[in-house]
């Protein structure tokens, strides 16, 4: 293993994001209040000066993606080759490696939430305008953020025969001093840091769950740092067999639970109403996306929901864009740009809101039917083992929701291994076997490390900081994005004049 550290050494990017990870641990450990409230005021910041340019920034990319699909551009085949994966698995990815564990997360806690303080009044009913929000919040725009840097990578490495790291897609990057570098550390810490976070709020809600059902406080330390364990190993296990081999399988595993999931809800609850609600909800968010996007007249919640849901939302997204688009990317050599942008912009999304319409409208006829509610839904991290308390056979289908959870997690950690090792091998598209073991052990090392300090200081909201830390970093993402639709614009235009 000494040449390839080594060799790691020598690669800047990586001993760079090394040394910062490394540093900030170190300074998050000493001055934990600190940092803490440090990072809370900058995110609160970059939301309040930034929000409504993330607002314009989400609808300009779901009309640019639309439009470049539509032309003549969306006919480009991403490589020579017939499609890699068949299109299952090429969703069952995608939808895994860009939500995840967010859905179980979410899946009855938001659209209550929403149920009980509707955002906007548009004279439709409430479940109406709480699915509708739900939707616009994980829907097109989240997509379209990922879907922009998967068109900008997938042209780049499969049409232009370029690196796939960002950095070396546009000439006009290049010709910066330090610009190429910068943006490759950026998402190489965002990377690092958003898997912190996932794996936090994943264990957080298993933990939740294991303690619910035996009715015993949270776990401890050591349960924690076993759980990380179990799902770096298990992640490092699908790395190292591939994309084919590994991440495809569970990826495939993950929608066919989650389906039989929903479904089991759908079919036990009230169908009729289920289907009605989805209907409308996705007529009404059809017909508001404009208005809702821009939060403009009826549709703006205010600046405080904005600013703890909507810029919450979209500073996320954006964070994880370029690591989600650099595996979508990879996972989508021989489809037309046509059929990657409608498939990564309509799919996930009309299944999310499916997802959402099935849990939430059931949570609804939960809590009428218990006449007075007293926030039983409100804890995100046990809101779905309470739903499941209103179902036959509420154990098992806890034990599933928490092995859905754990596998969830695993295929975002697998896809992070995959990209990290990318970027650490010279952007190559199979990367070394040798660099996937090196980044599961890095950063099942620095998950373990940061959930050591979260057990020795309670009170800190460590995980929480790692989460805000997303939405500071999302403010060059954002920039970035505005300067690659306009290089790439400039670069097709180009060549085909």
């Amino acid at each position: 293993m000494k040449p390839v550290f080594n060799n790691l050494l020598k690669n800047k990017e990586f001993s760079v994001s090394a040394a910062i990870l490394l540093i900030s641990s170190i300074l998050i450990f000493l001055f934990t209040d600190q940092f803490y409230n440090g990072i809370e005021e900058i995110s609160l910041w970059v939301r309040a000066y930034f929000g409504r340019f993330y607002l314009w920034l989400g609808l300009g990319c779901v009309f640019f993606l639309l439009i470049i699909a539509f032309s003549k551009y969306g006919r480009i085949r991403l490589g020579n080759s017939p499609p890699e994966f068949d299109r299952w698995s090429w969703i069952a990815m995608l939808y895994s490696a860009g939500m995840g564990a967010g859905i179980l997360l979410r899946a009855v806690q938001e659209p209550v939430y929403m149920f009980i303080n509707p955002p906007i009044q548009t004279g439709e009913i409430d479940e109406i305008i709480s699915l509708e929000y739900t939707f616009y919040q994980w829907g097109f725009t989240a997509w379209a953020f990922y879907g922009l840097f998967a068109l900008i990578i997938g042209y780049s490495i499969f049409v232009e025969k370029t690196d796939v790291r960002l950095s070396s897609g546009f000439s006009a990057f290049r010709k910066v001093r330090f610009l190429p570098k910068t943006i490759d550390i950026l998402t190489i810490l965002t990377t690092v840091i958003g898997l912190v976070a996932a794996i936090g709020l994943g264990t957080t809600q298993i933990e939740g769950g294991l303690s619910y059902l035996q009715s015993k406080p949270p776990g401890t330390l050591w349960q924690n740092m076993g759980l990380v364990f179990i799902i770096c190993a298990l992640a490092f296990i699908s790395a190292w067999a591939g994309v084919n081999k590994g991440i495809k399988r569970i990826s495939n595993w993950n929608i066919y639970v989650a389906i039989l999931l929903m479904l089991f809800v759908f079919l036990t609850g009230n169908i009729s109403e289920i289907l009605l609600n989805f209907l409308q909800s996705f007529y009404h968010y059809f017909l508001d996306f404009i208005p809702l996007s821009l939060a403009s007249g009826n549709f703006d919640p205010g600046v405080q929901f904005l600013t703890d849901w909507t810029y919450y939302y979209w500073a996320f997204w954006l964070a994880w864009a370029p690591f989600t688009g650099i595996f979508i990317a990879r996972i989508s050599k021989g489809r037309t740009i046509r059929e990657m942008i409608l498939g990564v912009l309509l799919i996930p999304s009309i299944g999310s809101f499916f997802w959402f319409s099935v849990f939430g409208t059931s949570a609804f006829e939960i809590i009428e039917s218990w006449n007075v509610y007293n926030n039983e839904f409100g804890n995100v991290f046990t809101s779905m083992f309470v739903f499941f308390d209103a179902y036959p056979l509420p154990i098992v289908t806890s034990i599933i929701v928490i092995i859905l959870l754990i596998s969830f997690l695993v295929t975002s950690v697998d896809s992070a291994i995959f990209v990290l090792s990318m970027f650490t091998d010279k952007g190559n598209p199979e990367p070394k076997k040798k660099y996937r073991l090196l980044w599961a052990v890095l950063i099942l090392i620095f998950c373990e490390a940061i959930i050591v300090l979260g057990q020795v200081k309670p009170d800190s909201n460590v995980l929480t900081a790692m989460q805000k830390f997303l939405i500071i970093s999302s403010l060059p993402f954002a920039f970035l994005s505005v300067a690659i639709i306009i290089l790439f614009c400039r670069k097709i235009l180009k060549k085909t004049s």
